[in-house]
């Protein structure tokens, strides 16, 4: 197969396009939050935070489960998930711009707590999450330079063997950091928004979601290297295939943790759980949302990737994972939404929504692509 090293590359215009998406959001956010409705400019941006985030380390862990599995034919998607690590400094710095909406995203501030005083008190909640997602970065951009510079070695470095030790232990570090700040992020960002509620299934469920965003991202990247450079990316239908049979495996996963969630809530039938998903499922406007994230996320999906062909098709896989993107994205506004717009008759969207997810899906983009075009084999390779 031919290396195209120097080929498979994205252009500076990519660049300085998705920077310009990146600033259309950030200015579409500052007018809405210096307006009349701030709380919507904070939502918005909570939902793109929370979302985004969890796409840079669900992808990033693609390639960390690959590592440690030592499977061989995903060694150009790996080299795709590893770019999604450039996201991780932008995130932390977007956790903290989160301190500044605190009173319009935390609805318990101008309410009780019930006996979460302490766990809940602002400064220890950023501080914790903060050292969390610290840790995380720190680990999985520790893990990406490893990777690098073991498939940099030219003819195999002599202390390749001792990267690659690096990289297994920082991987099941990386493992462990995942599922346990993933959790605490979902507790405290998304669950606290209603203190009466509580699900110990909540971070599991938050976790694999944040896979099954990952790799939703991971197939949309390589299918836009597929269509743009065809055999000289490096990716071939059985790289599709094999990524999306796993695509389809989580996506029964998010749906089962779904179900065992609610089947659970259900069966405890006690006020102070169930309300919480009445409101989300059998309450208008939230209702035929609810429905919507069902169908867009979960149905669809499942029905379309049964068919072997499909999972073979890049661009047919690109818009499939755009698709249910989407249907994740409504996930989250369902998820926070009734909380911050409690006597809400219709759905908070709107235009300003629609651009500030823009200005974080250019953000995503330009540090995606800085990375592919600062180390240009991630994307390439022989496999």
């Amino acid at each position: 197969m031919t290396d195209s090293r120097h080929t498979a590359v994205p252009s500076r215009g990519a660049v300085g396009l998705f920077a310009g998406l990146a600033l259309l959001g950030f200015g579409a956010f500052v007018v809405q939050a210096a307006g009349e409705q701030p709380a919507r400019a904070w939502q918005a941006y909570l939902i793109n935070f929370l979302l985004w985030s969890a796409v840079a380390q669900g992808g990033l862990l693609f390639s960390i489960v690959m590592h440690l599995t030592k499977a061989r034919w995903s060694r150009s998607m790996q080299r795709l998930a590893e770019s999604f690590a450039a996201f991780f400094p932008l995130s932390l710095v977007l956790f903290l711009i989160l301190y500044l909406g605190k009173v319009h995203l935390f609805p318990w501030l101008h309410g009780e707590v019930h006996g979460l005083e302490r766990w809940l008190d602002v400064p220890f909640l950023f501080a914790r999450n903060f050292a969390g997602l610290l840790v995380l970065y720190g680990l999985g951009l520790a893990y990406t330079f490893y990777a690098r510079r073991l498939r940099e070695a030219s003819g195999g470095a002599p202390e390749a063997e001792r990267w690659r030790g690096r990289m297994t232990v920082l991987s099941v570090l990386y493992l462990l950091a995942y599922s346990l700040v993933l959790t605490l992020l979902a507790f405290d960002l998304v669950m606290s928004m209603e203190p009466p509620w509580y699900s110990t299934l909540f971070g599991a469920y938050a976790f694999a979601k944040a896979f099954y965003l990952g790799l939703l991202a991971l197939l949309v990247l390589a299918g836009l290297y597929h269509i743009a450079w065809k055999e000289e990316s490096g990716l071939t239908s059985a790289h599709f295939h094999d990524v999306g049979k796993l695509l389809f495996a989580f996506c029964l996963v998010w749906a089962d943790f779904f179900y065992v969630q609610l089947l659970v809530i259900w069966y405890g039938n006690m006020s102070e759980e169930t309300r919480y998903v009445i409101q989300r499922t059998m309450l208008l406007p939230w209702r035929p949302l609810a429905w919507t994230v069902f169908i867009m996320s979960f149905v669809i999906p499942f029905l379309v990737l049964l068919n072997r062909r499909v999972k073979e098709r890049p661009a047919f896989m690109v818009l499939l994972c755009l698709f249910v993107l989407v249907g994740l994205w409504l996930e989250h506004l369902l998820l926070v939404g009734p909380a911050l717009n409690p006597r809400s008759t219709a759905l908070p969207l709107g235009l300003p929504d629609l651009l500030i997810t823009l200005g974080f899906l250019g953000l995503m983009a330009f540090a995606v692509t800085l990375f592919l075009r600062r180390f240009p084999d991630s994307s390439v390779g022989r496999s």
